[in-house]
């Protein structure tokens, strides 16, 4: 983690607000997004082993970590992963960046798969960790699903009931909400369980988060709808990670469905983990982004 800490934080002006990154390395840019409830600190155990051979570019998503809140609105499009991948591709865009790897856990992955729609020109190949895509989860939803991921549909009420409840006792929502598979509470590294719970103890983040589960359960659905209906498909190479411990393997086959939303090469496997890959086998993720973002 030392080294990690070592990487100077920076922020950036984007029209809709300031995102919190870190930058570092030499070679060609990796972009790598983050899930929720964490920020970009979940790479730590990744980054120090890729700066040799990439430009590492970790931001907090919109919404999420130090970066912009976006606005509240009835219809929720300003959480939208349209909006927000428009936010992370004018976020590249400043930093000189036309093209970039990506590597994206969980929300992040959410925002990863929109930007591969509609900037497919700006991404060369792409890994998601422990996703399908959005609209699958609710048309497939039944009593496992709605159990396992109760908090879909938990922190898409309307606000403020989840947000006043949350905001009460944050650290102890973290623990729970980030306890799908059972997990002593000194399971994520401290410096990095230090930024996550700064960040949830901020009311505003609370309030991002269910937006963002809001904006899931309405406008993304019939975005993807859209683009399902006019043949959109992702057409650059993508690989898909999941851990083996955690619900996407227990409830899916997950390459037989992204099959039907990837035009292009298409690979993928289950790693020995529950959800956060990145911090439960940080060595299988070096090897992946060393095989497959050449």
């Amino acid at each position: 983690m030392d080294f990690f800490n070592d990487i100077d934080i920076s922020f950036l002006q984007t029209k809709r607000g300031v995102i919190r990154y870190r930058k570092a390395g030499i070679g060609p840019p990796l972009l790598m997004l983050h899930g929720n409830p964490q920020t970009h600190v979940m790479w730590h155990k990744v980054v120090p082993s890729l700066v040799d051979n990439y430009t590492v570019i970790c931001p907090d998503i919109p919404g999420y970590g130090k970066s912009f809140k976006p606005k509240l609105s009835e219809k929720h499009e300003e959480y939208s992963k349209v909006n927000m991948a428009k936010d992370i591709n004018e976020f590249m865009s400043l930093l000189k960046f036309n093209s970039f790897y990506l590597i994206a856990h969980d929300r992040g992955a959410r925002i990863a798969h929109r930007l591969a729609l509609d900037f497919p020109n700006k991404i060369l190949k792409m890994i998601l960790l422990d996703i399908i895509p959005t609209i699958e989860h609710f048309e497939r939803a039944n009593m496992d699903f709605a159990m396992g991921y109760y908090h879909w549909f938990w922190l898409a009420q309307r606000n403020p009931i989840p947000e006043s409840v949350i905001q009460r006792a944050p650290e102890e929502w973290f623990f729970a909400h980030t306890s799908r598979e059972k997990k002593d509470k000194d399971f994520f590294a401290p410096s990095a369980l230090s930024d996550y719970l700064e960040c949830v103890k901020n009311p505003e983040t609370i309030e991002a988060i269910c937006e963002d589960y809001r904006a899931a359960a309405t406008i993304d659905i019939e975005d993807d709808k859209i683009s399902r209906k006019n043949k959109l498909q992702i057409n650059i190479p993508t690989m898909i990670l999941w851990g083996k411990k955690g619900k996407i393997e227990q409830w899916y086959n997950p390459l037989s469905i992204w099959k039907k939303y990837c035009s292009a090469e298409l690979r993928g496997y289950g790693i020995n983990t529950g959800h956060y890959l990145a911090e439960e086998d940080p060595e299988e993720i070096i090897k992946c982004v060393r095989s497959f973002l050449v």
